[in-house]
Parts: C-alpha cells; structure tokens; sequence
C-alpha cells in the first residue's frame, strides 16, 4: 500500500501532510470495502433470518456427508476456507451466511455485487458484506488499479490470514455459465495472497445452490 501510494505522487517527499492525505485516501477505500461489523444487528438477523426462510421455502436442503467434510475442513490449522459458490438470487448470501455460522464454521466475509442503495450496502457491510472499490466495480482489466487494488490486496490478505471463511460468488444473478467480472477481481487477490505467501495454502469450497423456485 505505501509503495503504492508513493508511486502515484513521488514529489511528496514523505512530508507529514502528504502522509496524512494519504493515510485519509487509505481509510476512505477500506471504508468502501467493508465496516466494523454489528453484534446487534448480527444478532437480530441470526434469530429473524429462520423465520423469514420458512415464509419463503418449504425446507432448506443441506447434503449431511458434505457438511461433515466442510467442518472437518474447517479444522485445519493455520489454512482459510474461500467458499466458491453458484449465485442464484440476493438471498444467497444471507443463507449460506446463517448456515456456516449456525454450523460453528464463523460469520463469513461475503462479497457482494454493486449496490445502488447506500443504505442497504451499509446495511450488508455491518452484517460482513464486502465490496469493490469505487472504480473497480466495473469491468476489470489489466490497467494499473493503483491504491484501490493494493487496499483491496490488503484487506484480502488480512481476511485469509485472519482464518475469516470467504464466500466468493462466481455469477451475477441470474446466474451465467461466464466468470462474473467482479468474481474474477476477487478471485486474482486470493491468487496474489497465496503467491506472495501471506498463506500458505487455501481450502476451495464449491457450493452449488439451487431452488425450485428462485427467490
């Protein structure tokens, strides 16, 4: 992030003002990514989320013996848990959330698509919503990302390092058989983690969601 920093503006000198500027740009990214998260508001959803599925679905399905494996997974010392997952609707990210975390695998970071409510992205971000910088939520390609894109391989790190599980939606609802854009942006920054060895490995999760009738 520094090395960043100084590259877009090497007249600075590393004078107290320019570190002070910076240090606001910094926050002010990772603010976009995500926030403090909520006990209150987590609290509230644990217990109002349940209620909410048995008004939408009949039953929801989990496969048992694949359950086992992710909690036996789950276990292992020192390696993070990226959950790849096939994205139906917006619920998705609310019930794999409630289920890892009513499993005793921990609250998950969730990426979540671009949001035009405000609102509702502070909303998800206090219940460990995660998003692209502004700016990198376009399409990406192979320009320089600058500050946002080392912030964003910062904060992915610290996510991995930190054992945090980390649910990755490889399609934009309705769902496509392409590699969503901001799936692929996310995707490269656990790449570059496991490359410059912040972990020493990762446990892929594929999770295939389906319903009778989506959401």
């Amino acid at each position: 992030v520094q090395d960043a920093a100084s590259s877009q503006d090497p007249r600075s000198g590393g004078d107290e003002g320019s570190q002070r500027r910076w240090k606001e740009e910094i926050c002010r990214i990772l603010g976009e990514i995500q926030a403090p998260l909520s006990p209150m508001l987590l609290r509230l959803s644990h217990w109002l989320l349940p209620k909410l599925l048995t008004r939408l679905f009949l039953s929801v399905q989990l496969h048992r013996g694949q359950l086992e494996m992710v909690l036996r997974a789950a276990r292992t010392p020192e390696v993070p848990l990226v959950f790849l997952c096939s994205h139906q609707s917006q619920v998705d990210g609310l019930l794999l959330s409630f289920i890892l975390l009513s499993q005793g695998i921990g609250l998950p970071r969730v990426t979540v698509g671009a949001w035009t409510s405000p609102c509702l992205r502070s909303l998800l971000q206090r219940l460990g919503g995660i998003f692209l910088p502004s700016g990198m939520a376009q399409t990406w390609s192979d320009r320089d990302e600058g500050l946002p894109g080392a912030v964003l391989d910062a904060y992915v790190q610290e996510v991995l390092q930190s054992r945090q599980p980390l649910i990755l939606f490889l399609e934009e609802p309705p769902a496509s058989l392409w590699l969503a854009e901001p799936a692929r942006c996310w995707l490269l920054r656990v790449l570059r983690a496991l490359r410059d060895g912040a972990v020493p490995d990762v446990l892929v999760v594929p999770v295939g969601i389906a319903y009778d009738v989506a959401p």
